[in-house]
């Protein structure tokens, strides 16, 4: 056969075939992608949204977050006052070993961005301008995530959990104090959370990058109480 006509023979087979050389290579490629890839550090880019975290189903060490009962409060605050919502998380596990925390994922959805009063509609102005590029840049990164990568006792019922902190795309270490109970197939914990913004590119109203701003001031403190509820 000559080359042009095997040429000929591999495009049109491949244009007949092609959504299943699609599919082909992307089976292919994704094993390798998750097998090989490390974590993200300091890198601007958009989450993953439905591949960053993996829930090990069937592993009766994993308690899978029970996004119905779990919530995330936040607080920031300015010259004027203080200002304080929810927002909630997607899904996510906790590793349950020997009846303690020892590790776990949690994905909170930005989308779901809201005040005191439960209010999340685009006629909000703080949510609306706290969903936008000064802010958390909702649009291009959706989802925010802490992966829990040590977990040491205080006391009996108190730990401190140390993980990685992904906002933005950018990924920082992060250490909380939480009191968690594990008994009869649940875990609840419930932390307390402080972070400087800025350190996640968050930056607007912040006097460490703008001067002169007297009462426009935004504090580069925001305070996340966390609680989650998961089951085996």
């Amino acid at each position: 056969m000559k080359k042009s006509t095997l040429l000929l023979f591999f495009i049109n087979f491949y244009s007949m075939n092609n959504k299943l050389s699609i599919i082909s290579v992307i089976l292919v490629i994704v094993p390798f992608f998750f097998g090989c890839g490390g974590p993200v550090k300091e890198e601007n880019k958009p989450n993953a949204s439905t591949n960053s975290i993996s829930l090990h189903a069937g592993d009766e060490k994993y308690f899978a977050i029970d996004t119905n009962e779990s919530v995330v409060a936040w607080k920031g605050s300015n010259s004027f006052g203080t200002h304080t919502g929810y927002v909630y998380i997607s899904k996510g596990e906790l590793l349950i070993e020997n009846g303690q925390l020892t590790g776990g994922t949690v994905e909170v959805d930005m989308n779901t961005i809201e005040d005191e009063n439960h209010d999340r509609s685009s006629k909000n102005g703080l949510i609306t301008h706290l969903k936008d590029p000064d802010f958390f840049d909702v649009k291009k990164f959706p989802f925010t995530i802490i992966d829990i990568t040590r977990v040491a006792s205080i006391n009996a019922g108190e730990k401190e959990i140390t993980g990685n902190l992904t906002i933005k795309g950018i990924t920082r270490p992060v250490s909380f104090p939480a009191k968690v109970e594990v008994a009869d197939g649940i875990v609840k914990a419930n932390g307390k959370l402080t972070i400087d913004r800025t350190k996640w590119n968050v930056r607007y109203g912040s006097e460490k990058f703008l001067d002169n701003l007297k009462d426009d001031a935004i504090a580069d403190e925001i305070e996340f109480n966390i609680k989650i509820v998961a089951k085996r």
